[in-house]
């Protein structure tokens, strides 16, 4: 009976449960679906751009009187053949399915995130007074308030105890 005195299997069931629950919350996160519903939709799409170019595409392009896709190179001392069409074909369907993404996903997604993106911080003109705290401008020499010797706006960083007041 020394098993169930055993650290390492006991409570086994409740720990493999977390550990399924915390799969089940990464799977059923926005992400993932969101991730496996565009990966099954590119598929369907590249099926069809393929159909598109292989039957109305090349036929149109006159290299053989069988169309691009039967356009074979002979190599002769291997006596094999380079199907240069069928890679031409991929190709050309490689390029319109970069074209369709990036001109109706990338482009409109980066419009909508720029609408969405905060602006950028503008540069102070203003900074605080070491000694007396007040809003002075940002390239005084002395403030206005206490009347107190200011350090450049550069060397701004310094706390006013390291430095001597006048």
């Amino acid at each position: 009976m020394a098993v169930w005195n055993n650290e390492t299997v006991h409570n086994v069931g409740s720990r493999a449960r977390s550990n399924l629950s915390d799969f089940q919350k990464f799977i059923l996160r926005g992400n993932v679906v969101d991730l496996a519903v565009g990966i099954m939709i590119g598929a369907a799409f590249s099926g069809v751009v393929n159909a598109l170019v292989g039957d109305i595409i090349t036929p149109l392009i006159p290299i053989s009187k069988n169309g691009l896709s039967a356009w074979t190179i002979p190599v002769a001392y291997t006596g094999g053949t380079v199907h240069i069409g069928t890679f031409i074909n991929t190709i050309i369907s490689f390029l319109i399915l970069a074209f369709v993404i990036y001109f109706f996903i990338v482009k409109p997604v980066n419009a909508l995130m720029a609408l969405h993106k905060p602006k950028a911080a503008e540069a102070p003109t203003t900074r605080d007074c070491p000694y007396c705290l007040s809003t002075i401008p940002l390239h005084a020499t002395r403030c206005a308030y206490c009347t107190a010797q200011l350090p450049p706006a550069e060397q701004d960083r310094t706390s006013p105890a390291t430095t001597q007041r006048a």
